[in-house]
């Protein structure tokens, strides 16, 4: 059956997708080919998702089956471990003007200028606060530091492409030198190199920020990677990715790069050797369809490059953004559907071992329930994590070693302490007098916090 356009709420009630959650699969076909690990199509993965395209809404006794057979796939891939890691957030700022309209992290850049007078909420970061900031939390024991900040008008890769942007007469770079703001960002490259601290594993520099990174030049990604690398950078996060189909990105976030220009990034990223992870922010505008085809691009690019190391599903949280401000979403994804999402991302991503629960989206007794849904990682200490609270999120910022290992044995599986690559691994005993890290190279099994 092909697709058909359908009417989505928008702005002006205008918009129309293309693609729509129909096929001429059957749900017990689809399943049928989920049990017995036969590679999944974008229809099956529908008929999954939608637990049938024959009936309308989710029918339960259809979807506990598909969320036995992701369970049985993680437990064939990866057994009963459950891992986690001991990390940090560092968001350099919140000052972007991109004007995504499914955020509220970010604040108007314009809010940042030395002569704008009122007050604002938004922070930027020097490379000196950073430092400091990932220094303290190496000798708590972290290991892994993610850094993922706004579009701030003043960054730029390094000193050459500072330059470049300085003498430019393009009026279309968003650029403006960093002394019309009351704090200098610095570069790209001064921010990796700061927090480059130790050992720590630092995790920074998604598709969007490398466009950034590169505006103005004709300079290749890879180049942009290259630099980074050599500042500092071990692994790149395949955040930005949203829904990889560009007839939702066209609504949801208009001012960013496209689904080609965002593969093109990591396969960039891949190409110097950093691995990277894969994510997908869904429950707003967007259908079935859409994450099916979002997870087989997903799927692709693993294909060609080898180097996601999870996948990272990302229920969308709607209060305080600017899709439910305008009424063009009532509420994110319900509970079925978190479900059958990471469930299908299991089933369907047969070349990705990892995928994510992520209890600051869903909390820890949904958290939990996504471990038996085909997840088998549960996320990071996260130290600091501003983006889902300024959106909404009301599920906690900091995680500990002792909550985890009782959380993880309650379910029956195995607490893990994990590096970021899920190289280096360490059971957690649960029973232990103290838990804390041991992986890090400051890490002595104290707890992070007191």
């Amino acid at each position: 059956m092909p697709d058909v356009p359908e009417t989505v709420g928008t702005p002006d009630g205008s918009v129309e997708f293309e693609h729509r959650p129909t096929t001429a699969q059957s749900f017990e076909n689809a399943l049928a080919k989920a049990r017995n690990g036969t590679r999944l199509t974008v229809d099956d993965a529908v008929e999954l998702l939608t637990t049938g395209t024959d009936r309308d809404g989710i029918d339960h006794y259809r979807k506990e089956q598909v969320l036995e057979a992701a369970d049985r796939r993680r437990a064939e891939v990866v057994g009963d471990e459950v891992t986690f890691v001991a990390n940090l957030n560092n968001n350099v700022t919140t000052a972007c003007n991109t004007g995504c309209l499914f955020c509220n992290f970010k604040d108007r850049s314009e809010q940042f200028r030395s002569d704008y007078q009122e007050d604002h909420g938004g922070f930027t970061k020097t490379p000196s606060e950073s430092r400091e900031i990932v220094r303290d939390a190496l000798d708590r024991g972290i290991y892994e530091v993610c850094s993922v900040s706004g579009l701030h008008p003043a960054l730029a890769l390094d000193d050459e492409h500072r330059e470049i942007l300085e003498t430019s007469d393009r009026g279309d770079l968003n650029y403006r030198s960093p002394d019309e703001y009351e704090k200098d960002p610095a570069t790209y490259c001064e921010q990796i190199r700061a927090m480059n601290v130790g050992d720590v594993h630092l995790h920074s520099m998604t598709p969007e920020e490398a466009y950034h990174a590169r505006r103005g030049t004709d300079w290749s990604y890879e180049e942009v990677y290259g630099r980074l690398q050599d500042a500092g950078l071990d692994s790149v996060p395949g955040t930005a990715a949203e829904i990889l189909v560009d007839e939702v990105r066209d609504v949801i976030c208009p001012g960013k790069i496209g689904t080609d220009e965002w593969l093109e990034a990591m396969e960039a990223a891949a190409s110097v050797g950093l691995d990277m992870t894969s994510t997908m922010m869904y429950g707003h505008v967007e259908n079935e369809r859409h994450r099916a085809l979002h997870l087989q691009r997903i799927r692709d690019l693993q294909d060609r490059t080898g180097a996601i190391t999870e996948f990272v599903p990302l229920s969308f949280v709607h209060e305080e953004t600017p899709l439910y401000e305008r009424g063009m979403v009532e509420s994110g994804a319900t509970v079925d559907e978190d479900e059958l999402l990471i469930a299908v991302s299991r089933l369907f991503l047969d070349n990705v071992d990892h995928i994510q629960s992520s209890w600051v989206k869903y909390g820890d007794t949904q958290g939990l329930k996504m471990l038996t849904c085909g997840a088998d990682d549960f996320m990071g200490t996260i130290l600091s994590e501003e983006i889902t609270k300024r959106a909404g999120g009301d599920y906690g910022e900091f995680r500990s070693f002792q909550e985890y290992a009782d959380m993880i044995t309650a379910i029956g599986r195995t607490p893990v302490e994990r590096s970021t690559d899920y190289e280096q691994r360490r059971a957690i005993d649960p029973d232990a007098d103290v838990l804390g890290p041991q992986l890090g190279p400051q890490a002595d099994g104290t707890p992070l916090l007191d």
